[in-house]
């Protein structure tokens, strides 16, 4: 009998998190086995507190035998849980191969502090008769302590108003960047924990100090010069808890008695850079020899623990590390880094160079078409790092600055001293996220155009899904991350980074249920509602339920969600039609007026056409919670908008009054016409594109859907010729111009390598990477069934047909590894290889095939192993396959 265990323990998708803030956390794990056609029936969920492991005179759960095929975010259903408790637990399960596993090993979850009434400490600034409260300078905050012997467990609890670093007796804590992270600050703030046991020395006196920045809390945000939009003074909590082997333990706050002062870093900024004066260091400043008499005291703040919350995503980290690829010398003389990639994070270097020796590192995307340092896109971003050296070897990278860059001007270096590529370290940073998709195809520029894709999203996924990371803007645009969510969640586990910020967009949210432009909100309080960006607040949630099966998310943001649709239903005199206030439109349209950013289409068509999804959408959102009452009012209204609809854009004869390629996508995509309405649109839209000889026209809401609406109907030969076109306007178009991530605008830079404009043309823009989600779902065909969501029933129907010798996709699902790969072979046989994770079943359907002329795995289709059931259906055949690894191959000849 083959082996099932039980494998890859997680508890709030995370592995054996630290500082757990969720009262009820979730578990999940997978099936291994060699086995086909494993279902788990039953399982078994063991937890108890301590830090040995699972201990049966610690359980405060036994869950018994549980008959139940879930393990994918299991609740958690014993006594309450404790603040900074230690939970480990264990599972077994009984799958339908009559089989009992082992205990799985043992895996944990530690809490955080749950009440306010844990905060001993107290908030803590520089006294503003020694230190100005507004000056530019890092703040320095130290103190130390005294421990006794036999230190069982240390744990750091710290947040900031701003920005913070910890050290510990001379180390860095932690390897977490931009640390509280970003947040409705004035309802939400993060706080994050940290594991120092083997920091701290035990028996004698410790040393812990924080350094603070401005940040997104008090620092430059957006174009308009905005400062201290949260708050006018940085301020530290922390408090460090050492439990000892006796059981007891002893508490390290911060209060009046910590020391302050200022350092070697004399500004930091997100878009303007880092000053440093490594000649102003204080060296040994966080360990216990170092004499503070000359710093100056601390004051207390007063501002409020109640929004406190533990951390809820990944956080934020180096993630990679790249070295530049070339030194250039450009035409006007400047000395150049070139990283090879459009990055964001920041440039690290070891130098040996003369006390007082002042660098200057400017960053930049692009160079210009003479090849010179270009950094007109930057706006009133400064993106440079300022560097005194003190003499002697020494290393540096900034603390609290990001840069999105491919090039580095380097300026005052000295001419005597060699410049070496050696010196210089590109730190990738972003939310660190699991990867959890791949594509790959027999087209090398789909290729780049898929990395491009991921190196957008990770550029842009820094703890909030920014637009750009460049500019003198880097804010969280609703309209762009409800675009590129589906394929957001493909490439990288995002649920956790979502349900964060959509807690943001939750907090943020009016009265009335209108969206802010931007999570967090700091735009001014006109900033708010625009179709398809507001909509975030519907699709973003609806999303994540479909990827990750998890219904929380549709539970916490529900009221939000029911807000939104209330707050179009609002707009104008015909509830049932949005045709007033202001709307993006069809951001970036290519069918715009001379001039303008906003796409020909109608925006009241775009506005009733989102207006229908988003109902369409809290529908079934009110059907999975079994909100009986909402399903039954909202259908009704939902309904209501699509006659209206009709009537208002819909000509008697068919036709639609309106006519943009995205025009006739919106409402194809979002089902809002029928029968021969739809036959006749969907040719529209056909003819369209082929008129632009295989071209778009469409803006940031047209794009993501204009390739899904030409397959789904009938029309995949269309879609398939638009993405591999090359020439501009395509995806295509920006790799041969030299892209290594996704552009703003379809033309960055031009065919004769001038700009589009400065004013708004970021080269590191996700929005059009969208795509990628057509590229897996239906070139590869990898997708999943919305009625058991999170790939608990898979969907794999692979497109043989579109224009390519091969492709592949694979995705680290909840339940395993799920891969769909086909490729076209000699006289147009296709072989399609797929793999089927544990406690999961999958549809396939293929095109073109018969079951007369298939094999699996080598034998005929009615004698495989693992096929549940085959038939032949309008041209294709449709397989159920059990959990398993197939090869099927077939004679069927493949349509261009």
């Amino acid at each position: 009998m083959t082996l099932l265990q039980v494998t890859h323990l997680r508890c709030e998708y995370r592995y054996n998190p630290t500082g757990l803030g969720v009262r009820t956390p979730r578990i999940s794990w997978q099936l291994q086995t060699d086995d086909v056609h494993v279902l788990q029936l039953a399982y078994q969920i063991q937890v108890s507190c301590g830090f040995d492991g699972v201990d049966e005179k610690a359980v405060v759960w036994d869950s018994g035998r549980v008959e139940s095929d879930q393990s994918v975010l299991v609740e958690y259903g014993g006594q309450p849980l404790q603040s900074r408790g230690r939970y480990y637990y264990q599972i077994k399960v009984w799958d339908n191969k009559g089989r009992e596993s082992d205990w799985s090993e043992a895996a944990y979850w530690e809490m955080g502090l749950l009440d306010v009434s844990d905060w001993k400490a107290a908030w803590i600034t520089p006294d503003s008769t020694a230190i100005d409260p507004q000056a530019e300078e890092i703040f320095l905050l130290r103190t130390t302590f005294h421990t006794r012997s036999s230190i069982s467990r240390a744990t750091v609890y710290a947040t900031s108003l701003g920005l913070y670093e910890l050290e510990l007796n001379g180390q860095r804590v932690g390897d977490w960047q931009f640390t509280p992270g970003w947040t409705s600050y004035s309802s939400r703030l993060q706080v994050q924990a940290y594991d120092v046991t083997q920091q701290i020395l035990a028996g004698t006196s410790n040393a812990i100090g924080a350094s603070l920045a401005n940040g997104w809390y008090k620092g430059d945000l957006a174009w308009n010069n905005q400062k201290s939009i949260y708050g006018n003074t940085r301020a530290l909590l922390l408090q460090l808890h050492i439990d000892y082997d006796d059981g007891t333990s002893e508490v390290v706050c911060t209060d009046p008695s910590w020391r302050a002062s200022t350092g070697p870093i004399l500004m930091s900024e997100l878009y303007h850079g880092e000053t440093y004066d490594a000649r102003l260091e204080k060296t040994g400043w966080t360990e216990t020899a170092y004499e503070d008499k000359d710093w100056t005291e601390v004051a207390e703040v007063a501002h409020s623990k109640e929004i406190l919350v533990m951390q809820e995503n990944e956080p934020v980290r180096i993630t990679e590390k790249l070295k530049p690829i070339e030194l250039i010398k450009t035409p006007s003389g400047e000395t150049v880094l070139d990283m090879g990639q459009n990055m964001v994070g920041r440039l690290h270097f070891r130098v040996d160079l003369p006390a007082g020796t002042a660098l200057a590192f400017q960053h930049a995307e692009v160079l210009d078409r003479e090849g010179n340092f270009y950094i007109g896109n930057l706006r009133k971003a400064k993106q440079t790092v300022s560097y005194v050296c003190k003499g002697g070897g020494e290393e540096y990278e900034p603390h609290f600055s990001f840069q999105g860059f491919r090039y580095v001007k380097v300026e005052g270096w000295p001419e005597q001293a060699p410049l070496n590529l050696d010196t210089f370290t590109g730190h990738v940073i972003h939310t660190d996220m699991e990867p959890s998709g791949t594509f790959e195809c027999s087209n090398p520029l789909l290729n780049k155009l898929q990395q491009n894709i991921i190196w957008g999203q990770r550029g842009n996924f820094l703890d909030v899904p920014t637009d750009c990371p460049q500019r003198d803007e880097r804010l969280g645009w609703t309209g762009d991350a409800q675009v590129f969510i589906r394929t957001a969640a493909f490439n990288y586990d995002v649920a956790p980074f979502f349900a964060k910020w959509l807690r943001d967009l939750k907090a943020d949210q009016r009265n009335d249920g209108g969206v802010p432009f931007v999570v967090p909100h700091v735009l001014d309080q006109g900033s708010y509602s625009s179709a398809a960006w507001g909509d975030a607040a519907v699709i973003c949630p609806w999303v994540v339920y479909l990827s990750y099966g998890d219904k929380r998310v549709l539970e916490e943001q529900y009221d939000s969600m029911k807000a939104w649709v209330e707050y179009m239903r609002q707009q104008g005199q015909d509830e049932h039609l949005w045709n007033t206030g202001f709307h993006f439109g069809d951001w970036l349209g290519l069918d715009a007026k001379e001039g303008d950013y906003v796409g020909a289409t109608p925006r009241d068509l775009i506005a009733t056409c989102f207006y229908a999804y988003s109902t369409k959408l809290f529908v079934q959102t009110a059907e999975v919670l079994g909100r009986t009452e909402d399903v039954r009012t909202y259908r009704e209204l939902y309904n209501r908008i699509i006659e209206a609809f009709e009537r208002e854009f819909i000509t008697p004869n068919g036709r639609l009054a309106a006519h943009t390629q995205t025009a006739h996508v919106l409402p194809l995509m979002f089902g809002l016409v029928e029968g021969t309405v739809r036959e006749r649109l969907a040719k529209t839209l056909a003819e369209y594109v082929t008129e632009q000889k295989f071209h778009l026209t469409t803006g940031f809401v047209g794009t993501p859907y204009l390739c899904h609406v030409l397959t789904e109907n009938g029309h995949h030969d269309v879609a398939v010729k638009l993405v591999q076109q090359e020439d501009y306007p395509s995806w295509l178009y920006s790799i041969h111009q030299g892209a290594t991530t996704i552009w703003e605008h379809w033309d960055g830079i031009k065919a004769d390598g001038t700009f589009w404009s400065d004013d708004m043309n970021s080269y590191n823009h996700y929005a059009y990477g969208s795509i990628g989600e057509w590229l897996y779902r239906v070139v590869a065909g990898l997708d999943l069934d919305e009625s058991e969501p999170g790939y608990k029933r898979i969907l794999l129907r692979p497109r043989p047909d579109s224009g390519l010798n091969f492709a592949k996709a694979t995705y680290k699902s909840a339940y395993g590894l799920i891969r769909s790969e086909w490729r076209v072979g000699d006289e147009g046989a296709v072989t399609y290889e797929f793999e089927v994770p544990p406690n999961t079943t999958a549809e396939v359907r293929l095109q073109e095939a018969s079951q007369a002329a298939i094999s699996v795995n080598g034998s005929a289709i009615h004698q495989a192993q693992g096929v549940l059931h085959f038939l032949e259906h309008d041209g294709k055949l449709v397989l159920t396959l059990g959990s398993g690894t197939y090869r099927i191959q077939t004679a069927a000849k493949v349509t261009a």
